[in-house]
């Protein structure tokens, strides 16, 4: 096909569209995923605490909530859902708060209790548009955090962004466990690296040891209790390190593992 019949086209769009992304993310050093295999397990709790920590520590950080159909991010932090200002070419600022440039898809909702009901096409390029439109501008880090699963939203995060490593989240329970074993599995499969494992809600309770990282080989980054801290700091939109100092030790810990 004659190259002129591609001008100004899907294909030329497409090309600028690729050439942008990989622009934005040339300025960011390096990408950490924190990934689970379900939902509840609080992957956005150390998310959030992962990337206030290491802003704690003075790094740039940028948070990504690529959790389209619910991202928890933005209530995680005390952000309300209030719109995003979009300038001519579709592009976008960050929130900032606590030292971090957030994005999230929740300013674009009406309301934050609105129902995504969309097919993974469309979710997948929702999260593109994120990536492409957000002024994250230069970032030491980059935390993510992933849709759970192993569907069309968490493989699109991993093939347009790339991350350098993954830290995946499990409570104890068996169940949860498995899931984050196929989670990690999928990793492994697209030939990433995984930084390493989070237990948590570590309890009596719930279980105080996943035996993960032993039949991964790959190192414990925590084990993080069941405390009523850390949901209290989230209710309030707060990061949890910033208020509890076992949880700060925990999380700076975890940091230097990572970095």
């Amino acid at each position: 096909m004659p190259e002129s019949e591609f001008k100004g086209g899907a294909f030329e769009k497409a090309q600028e569209r690729g050439q942008k992304i990989k622009e934005k993310l040339g300025k960011i050093k390096k990408k950490i995923a924190v990934y689970s295999g379900k939902g509840g397990v609080g992957k956005t709790m150390v998310a959030v605490n992962l990337a206030a920590a290491l802003a704690k520590k003075g790094f740039s950080v940028g948070l990504l909530d690529a959790d389209i159909d619910c991202p928890n991010v933005f209530r995680s932090l005390g952000l309300e859902s209030k719109g995003a200002e979009v300038d001519e070419n579709g592009d976008f600022e960050p929130e900032k708060k606590f030292g971090i440039k957030i994005v999230s898809v929740s300013p674009f909702q009406k309301s934050e209790e609105e129902a995504t009901v969309w097919r993974g096409p469309l979710i997948a390029g929702a999260l593109v548009q994120l990536v492409e439109h957000s002024k994250f501008g230069e970032l030491d880090y980059l935390v993510i955090d992933l849709p759970p699963g192993t569907s069309d939203s968490p493989l699109t995060v991993m093939q347009v962004l790339q991350p350098d490593m993954f830290v995946i989240v499990t409570t104890p329970q068996k169940l949860a466990v498995l899931d984050a074993k196929r989670s990690a599995n999928m990793v492994k499969r697209l030939g990433m690296k995984i930084a390493g494992v989070v237990d948590n809600m570590v309890s009596e309770e719930f279980g105080k040891d996943s035996r993960l990282t032993e039949e991964l080989g790959v190192p414990l980054l925590a084990s993080i209790p069941l405390k009523k801290e850390i949901r209290e700091a989230a209710d309030n939109g707060i990061p949890a390190v910033l208020e509890d100092k076992e949880l700060a030790l925990l999380f700076s810990n975890i940091v230097e593992k990572i970095i």
